[in-house]
């Protein structure tokens, strides 16, 4: 086991891909007007890539569009003082092609949005470059 200068476990690329596809809800890291913003999001991990399903016209949908974006998730016990956090970053791209849209509005993705959104719907897709995660146990 490798750990970092703080003690805590130092995740494998393969750990941090089995613990993000292990989770539903992550967090989307952008830029909205030069500022940092972060937002829950639905999402499952495809083919090693994280799939995200927003609204068109959402912050997240205009900030993602061919940008770099970082993804995060975590699990964590207080009471055990244990838990993991797992952090992606690469480029993200809008889903246009219509046999992919298809695939992906078959996915078990919940918008955040309100149902009658639903004719809106929008996939952004973020092929992890860069991953890596830390567990810490007692």
């Amino acid at each position: 086991m490798k750990l970092d200068s703080a003690g805590l476990e130092i995740l494998s690329r393969d750990e941090c891909l089995d613990l993000l596809a292990s989770m539903a809800i992550g967090r989307i890291v952008f830029t909205d007007h030069a500022l940092p913003a972060v937002q829950p999001v639905a999402f499952c991990l495809i083919d090693g890539n994280v799939v995200i399903r927003t609204t068109i016209g959402s912050n997240v949908a205009a900030a993602a569009k061919n940008s770099v974006v970082a993804f995060e998730v975590d699990d964590f016990d207080a009471a055990m003082r244990a838990g993991w956090t797992v952090t992606a970053i690469g480029h993200a791209r809008a889903v246009v092609e219509p046999d992919e849209i298809s695939r992906f509005s078959l996915l078990p993705l919940t918008s955040w949005a309100p149902p009658n959104h639903d004719h809106f719907l929008h996939f952004i897709v973020m092929a992890p470059e860069q991953i890596s995660g830390r567990r810490v146990r007692n």
